[in-house]
């Protein structure tokens, strides 16, 4: 397998001028380098602004100069993320195997020019994993992270929500756009968020809402007023990595400047995994949804109405009777998402930014219930790496801070950022318009919910050990931390069950099912559990 058609990727490097010199980066403090007119600071909120420009083998070295420090920890963190989940030396040995077959193809998938841009950002990657793969090659895989997880085993990391409103569902009439993106690879992982700045040599400038060591594009704007976000659908497992759906995020964010030209690169751009992505048109004052698989492609646009609404199904014609697609709408809880949005939209009737935000942060479920803090069918699952909101009309943005899409939102002007130059080095946002903090960060309801947190993993870690013990007061604190989330009951449950106490392990079971489930699959397994222990 492993001499079969991999030794051309494993040995393929990118163009790349090695006579041309490495940036000369000035450090600051520890939240500001410099390179010439490019820099990395860290604003008082807490999110860091990249501000890069060149050709894609300048963009690279500049991102991997000015950002070493935070590349290396991301790297770190990641891979010790994974260490976690297969924690056996010899697994991981197979798994490092496995990838270099899987991604035999990558490198044909993805276009020369973010070739070379990962290229240059590697010559700053850590020596302390080269073990895994040399550091170019290791960036790559890096890129398609997502994708191959989401491949491999349609791991439930991402719950993203999006919606657009324009006409008569804003309250000025221009086209608004929000979106939480719900991945979550840790609580180190999500530390260290990025808003990245770029003027490209070729296409369109943009900004992106990113991490470290990320050049593909999950969320961001161009110049031109188009915005590109990316919501996960339903996948299988494809046989061999293609072009990972941030990468075709990104050319189409550089090179588009209304939906039909994203249309034409998305339609030219083979996948591996399925995605919807949201493209909003400041020029046109609309925003469709790019349905895209490895064996499907279609564009779903509204009529007669004025609002978008995406969560993690397909909604156009090509997949209308698509199995897997009808399957997810029925055993996840996109449909739910999906359905709170519209009610938000009912009520609200005409938003601005400020509405959209209050949207974003959304906790409750359908009709304002509480559902337990955390429930992934929630807007805002208290766990999601940002939250967006674009005026691409007036290239306004706004980007969540810490806590949880809580913190206060960060306004960007790119009319200001790009068009009339920067004067100096100096934090971009213009704290005048950024959206308020929620309250409910100071909430005693969200001090249980953080206790909750800390409570769960103690428990994670008994359910992985039968010689640990759980206390009656710890299990009473643990499940008054968060009463109206079904895990506290579920996780207990199971607790009881596999030490042998039956009738304890029923009672609890039965209380997560009077509550607010996330998934189909959860439920069913639940009942499993009772009719085992009824047996």
């Amino acid at each position: 397998m492993l001499s079969c058609g991999i030794s051309k990727s494993v040995r393929h490097e990118p163009i790349f001028d090695t006579h041309r010199s490495l940036p000369e980066v000035t450090k600051v403090s520890d939240t500001l380098w410099f390179s010439g007119e490019n820099f990395f600071i860290k604003n008082k909120q807490g999110l860091w602004e990249l501000s890069i420009r060149g050709d894609a083998q300048q963009l690279g070295l500049l991102n991997g100069a000015l950002t070493q420090d935070l590349l290396r920890h991301q790297e770190a963190v990641f891979f010790s993320k994974v260490e976690e989940i297969v924690p056996s030396k010899t697994k991981q040995f197979f798994l490092r195997q496995f990838l270099k077959w899987y991604n035999r193809k990558l490198y044909l998938h993805v276009p020369e020019e973010y070739k070379t841009e990962i290229y240059g950002l590697s010559q700053y990657a850590s020596e302390d994993f080269n073990h895994i793969a040399p550091k170019y090659l290791r960036q790559l895989y890096l890129h398609a992270a997502h994708d191959i997880g989401h491949a491999l085993q349609d791991l439930a990391l991402v719950g993203c929500s999006s919606l657009a409103v324009w006409d008569d569902n804003s309250e000025d009439g221009e086209l608004l756009i929000g979106r939480n993106f719900d991945f979550y690879a840790g609580d180190d992982f999500a530390k260290n968020k990025v808003v990245a700045f770029v003027r490209p040599e070729n296409g369109y400038a943009f900004v992106s809402v990113t991490w470290p060591g990320m050049i593909g594009v999950v969320s961001g704007m161009n110049t031109a007023g188009l915005t590109v976000t990316m919501n996960a659908g339903k996948s299988d497992m494809p046989l061999k990595a293609k072009t990972p759906v941030s990468i075709l995020a990104r050319k189409i964010l550089q090179y588009a400047q209304n939906t039909e030209e994203a249309i034409a690169i998305a339609q030219n751009t083979e996948v591996f995994v399925s995605e919807s992505i949201m493209i909003g048109s400041g020029s046109e004052k609309t925003a469709i949804l790019l349905e895209i698989s490895p064996e499907k492609f279609d564009v779903f646009k509204v009529e007669n109405q004025t609002h978008l609404v995406c969560s993690n199904h397909f909604q156009s014609e090509a997949y209308l009777d698509d199995e897997k697609n009808l399957q997810h709408i029925v055993e996840s809880h996109s449909q739910y998402r999906f359905d709170r949005l519209i009610e938000h939209l009912d009520e609200k009737q005409r938003l601005n930014h400020l509405s959209m935000a209050e949207i974003l942060r959304d906790v409750h479920g359908l009709h304002g219930s509480d559902i337990g803090y955390g429930n992934e069918k929630a807007l805002n699952q208290l766990l999601g790496h940002h939250a967006v909101i674009f005026k691409p009309e007036s290239l306004t943005m706004w980007v969540s801070t810490a806590p949880y899409q809580l913190g206060e939102f960060v306004c960007y002007d790119l009319n200001e950022i790009f068009n009339s130059g920067i004067d100096g080095i100096r934090t971009l946002g213009k704290d005048s318009k950024n959206i308020p903090e929620d309250t409910f960060m100071y909430s005693e309801d969200f001090k249980k919910y953080e206790l909750y947190r800390d409570l769960n993993r103690q428990v994670d870690k008994a359910l992985g050990n039968k010689k640990l013990t759980l206390t009656q007061d710890f299990i009473e604190s643990y499940q008054s931390s968060n009463l109206e989330l079904w895990v506290v009951y579920y996780k207990i449950g199971k607790y009881y069950m596999d030490r042998g106490f039956d009738r304890a392990a029923k009672r609890e079971f039965e209380k997560a099912l009077s509550k607010e489930i996330t998934i189909l699959s959860d439920r069913v397994q639940i009942e499993k559990y009772l009719k085992k222990i009824s047996q």
